[in-house]
């Protein structure tokens, strides 16, 4: 019986190694940059309100470009390199005492007429695999642009461009907790994550970006 109390406790501790490895974020829902050094360290981006829109030239007949502008032709979270890059995500619900519930908290959402099953489909509302895109930013004229069409008019090219999209793949890491890995290398660069969702999307038709780069 000791043997097999010590064993469950050592795979236990073995199991919970990769989770404890991962720092909680100061702020929830927001994305941060995962250093991976010989302490995981977290690095907050800039954040920023990209407000939508569009802007033509010449009347239309130069062009136009329609899609999230935001401030500033620089962030100021530089990385210095664009190779194996990781970031992670949190909506502060992580934990074993807010990722489960219990028959009687169960039974006293039922009682307020609300349905447990939806607490677990409200989570994948902030999947990051849902509602987060990274884009590579096109920089002028004192500001980011964040490109959904762009359209050369009459005297430019006729073909339609946007900014360049990367893509990421989603670890879970715990409840409420993902590591957004970085497919490829990121040339250099101004970036920016986009979410879309409840908690960033504004009334005005803006939402929250949260940017680096890349030197």
């Amino acid at each position: 019986m000791k043997y097999i109390f010590l064993t469950s406790v050592f795979l236990f501790a073995v199991l919970s190694l990769p989770a404890q490895k991962y720092p909680e974020p100061e702020f929830s829902n927001e994305i941060y940059y995962l250093k991976k050094d010989s302490v995981h360290s977290l690095v907050r981006l800039e954040k920023s309100s990209a407000k939508m829109g569009t802007k033509t030239k010449a009347g239309g007949f130069g062009g136009m470009e329609n899609g999230y502008f935001f401030d500033g032709e620089k962030s100021d979270v530089r990385l210095n390199n664009g190779a194996n890059l990781s970031f992670v995500f949190s909506t502060g619900a992580s934990g074993s005492a807010r990722s489960s519930s219990s028959p009687q908290q169960d039974s006293m959402m039922r009682a307020n007429g609300v349905d447990p099953s939806m607490m677990s489909g409200m989570s994948g509302m902030h999947d990051p695999a849902n509602t987060v895109t990274l884009y590579k930013t096109d920089v002028g004229k004192g500001s980011r642009k964040i490109l959904l069409q762009k359209v050369g008019g009459a005297f430019g090219s006729k073909k339609n461009q946007s900014s360049d999209k990367y893509l990421f793949s989603v670890k879970k890491i715990r409840e409420g907790y993902w590591e957004l890995v970085i497919d490829k290398t990121l040339p250099k660069g101004e970036y920016a994550f986009n979410m879309m969702n409840m908690t960033t999307g504004n009334m005005d038709g803006s939402t929250t970006v949260f940017a680096f780069a890349v030197d």
